[in-house]
C-alpha cells in the first residue's frame, strides 16, 4: 500500500494535469485534508486557499485514481462570483464551471 505523502502527491498531479495546471499555477492549490479508506486507499481533499471550493479525489492502494473526483462548494450557480476576481481567469473559469455543474 502507498502512503499518505505518495497519495497527496499522485492526487494533486492528477487533479491538475486533469486541467492542464501551469507549473507556476501550481501553487494556487493546497491539499486540505488526506483520509485513509483502509485498506484500499486515501481520499485527498484538494482546495484553493481562502476559497471554500473542494476537490476529492479517491487514491487506490495501488497508486490509481479514481478517473472521477468530486467537487464541493456552498457557493451556487446562481450566486456572484465575485469572489474569484483576485484569482487567474483560466482557474476561476475552471471554479465557474465546477459550480454550475455540481
Amino acid at each position: 500500500m502507498i502512503d499518505s505523502v505518495t497519495a497527496e502527491k499522485l492526487a494533486f498531479e492528477f487533479l491538475t494535469s486533469e486541467w492542464n495546471v501551469p507549473a507556476e499555477d501550481r501553487d494556487w492549490f493546497t491539499i486540505l485534508s488526506t483520509r485513509t479508506l483502509g485498506k484500499d486507499g486515501y481520499d485527498i481533499e484538494i482546495g484553493i486557499d481562502g476559497f471554500p471550493d473542494r476537490w476529492l479525489v479517491e487514491v487506490y492502494d495501488n497508486g490509481k485514481c479514481e478517473p472521477y473526483y468530486e467537487f464541493s462548494s456552498p457557493i451556487r450557480d446562481s450566486e456572484t462570483n465575485s469572489d474569484l476576481e483576485d484569482l487567474p481567469d483560466w482557474i476561476a473559469q475552471v471554479l465557474i464551471a465546477e459550480r454550475k455543474h455540481r
